[in-house]
């Protein structure tokens, strides 16, 4: 029989492995097999490996005679010899929750973020306010004042691949400030009265409404002096609690004035410039005892006694008995009973209460602050703002009239969770479910989607696959849908479709022809 010529091969790479390996004996192991993988018949051996094995096996068991080296007996010679070798690799299972002090929002939690952002937008809306935005990126220059606030020390901050200082915003009032500078008064109207929403991210300890990326409302109000301002502020604030649901009895809002704080320093012998690094430290007194800053305070030029006085100041919760401290004609004394008339008269009084240990922890503050709290105190401040009218003039801008709020989101979920007074966002808000029986009627459910989606504005979901009709109904249920319309071949014989009310269980046949006319009666 005549060989091929891959037999033959094969045989003369065989004869080649087979001298090449009995001359292992006296060469060593390696020898022998690097004088095979010098052959030029290489390229076949992958073909040949498992055959040749099994010759010389048998040859060395059939009693050829001699000794047999190791690399001949061995079936697995070719695998052990080459870098075919398969590392087994770790596999690192994906970490699913999000990085620390962070959230994943669900279509559920997305849907409370929503509503809750409407309410602000609704407030903000009425009190005549335009909406605006910024980069969450920002440089790090606009937060590192140095009156040692703690938000400087609580940046996301890095150096981008441009070699540029940036962070991401702490908080928002710096990006307004750079915004207005930007224009330039002359390019903007004022009064500027906007508002925002942004999400802002500091590096802090977590506590109970207290995260380290968070979304706040944000309204200002820049071009006008007058505590007029902050009154309108603190009126839509109040406007938003009683919208949701809350009372006075739930919330009340502190207000000072940072004039009460520097008057005190002016009588005790304290320079201007230190006011507002003062105001910083003086703000942790409610969070840490005196000890804990007194260094901080001496380097100050504040003595012990000094800030003893102060703090007994500060203690104060009528503006009778600051008046009795500060001089006859303070100006602080007259700002603050302005502020009250005012409040009284947008008929919000019940909420305000002067308290003059309300400091507000930003330095730029200049003038009245405020914030809103849980009255019954457990939890930590819902919102907070006040004047800074020299904001603009820390960047190299004009000093220009300002005042706005900060109004976090997630104290305020707690407290509505808290009075029970959160709505429940189960539900998808899906109005109708739409369905076809059989794929002959997937092009009429398609169209009859179209005609509820554009023609009556209802939300409508299409089963997208063929599906029996309960899972149908389990679907509609669980998407919280008021109804679910079946497109049926008898119904649609008749140029009907079949309507179930999820919430009655009844079911109607309804013209396909006045849909649009059936859809509009739901809402009446």
């Amino acid at each position: 029989m005549k060989r091929s010529g891959l037999s033959r091969a094969t045989g003369g790479t065989i004869m080649l492995f087979a001298a090449a390996a009995s001359t292992s004996v006296w060469m060593g192991h390696r020898t022998a097999v690097a004088a095979f993988t010098t052959t030029s018949t290489r390229s076949l051996f992958s073909h040949s490996r498992r055959q040749c094995a099994f010759r010389l096996s048998s040859t060395a068991s059939g009693g050829g005679g001699g000794r047999v080296s190791n690399a001949v007996t061995d079936a697995s010679l070719f695998d052990k010899t080459t870098d075919k070798k398969k590392k087994k690799e770790k596999k690192v299972g994906l970490e699913t929750n999000p990085p620390k002090g962070t959230r994943d929002f669900y279509p559920e939690d997305m849907r409370m973020r929503t509503w809750l952002f409407e309410e602000w937008r609704s407030v903000a809306k009425t009190f005549g306010f335009s909406e605006y935005d910024a980069p969450v990126l920002e440089s790090e220059a606009l937060y590192t004042r140095k009156a040692g606030e703690d938000v400087t020390q609580q940046l996301y901050n890095f150096v981008d691949k441009g070699e540029r200082k940036v962070a991401l915003r702490p908080e928002m009032t710096p990006s307004l400030a750079r915004m207005v500078m930007a224009r330039g008064k002359n390019g903007l109207s004022m009064p500027l009265k906007w508002f925002s929403i942004p999400q802002c991210w500091r590096y802090e300890r977590m506590t109970r409404g207290r995260r380290r990326e968070h979304f706040q409302w944000n309204m200002d109000i820049w071009g006008i002096p007058g505590v007029q301002v902050e009154a309108e502020l603190l009126s839509a604030m109040v406007t938003f609690f009683k919208k949701v649901g809350l009372t006075s009895d739930d919330v009340g809002i502190k207000v000072n004035s940072r004039l009460v704080i520097s008057e005190v320093l002016t009588e005790l012998g304290i320079p201007p410039e230190k006011f507002a690094a003062t105001c910083v430290l003086v703000d942790k007194l409610d969070k840490v005892p005196l000890d804990a800053i007194q260094g901080d305070l001496e380097e100050l030029g504040l003595s012990r006694e000094v800030v003893e006085k102060l703090v007994k100041v500060l203690t104060n919760n009528s503006i009778e008995s600051i008046a009795e401290v500060l001089s006859p004609d303070s100006e602080a004394v007259k700002q603050l009973r302005s502020l009250l008339d005012l409040c009284e008269a947008y008929g919000i009084s019940d909420w305000i209460m002067f308290d003059a240990s309300v400091i507000r922890g930003l330095a730029y503050y200049t003038g009245v602050v405020f914030e809103a709290f849980d009255r019954k105190g457990e939890l930590r401040a819902i919102a907070g703002g006040g004047r800074y009218d020299k904001l603009l003039e820390t960047f190299g801008g004009d000093p220009t009239p300002a005042a706005g709020f900060g109004f976090g989101d997630a104290v305020i979920v707690e407290l509505l969770k808290e009075r029970n007074l959160l709505p429940t966002f189960d539900t998808s808000g899906v109005d109708t479910v739409v369905f076809a029986m059989n794929e002959d009627l997937y092009g009429v459910a398609i169209q009859v989607a179209s005609t509820l989606r554009t023609q009556t504005g209802q939300s409508v979901d299409v089963v997208l696959e063929n599906k029996k009709t309960k899972w149908v109904f389990k679907h509609a249920d669980r998407l919280g849908a008021k109804f679910c319309l079946i497109v049926a071949p008898d119904e649609y014989a008749n140029g009907q479709v079949s309507i179930k009310n999820m919430e009655s269980g009844e079911q109607t046949p309804v013209s396909i022809d006045a849909l649009a006319d059936w859809a509009k009666e739901q809402t009446e």
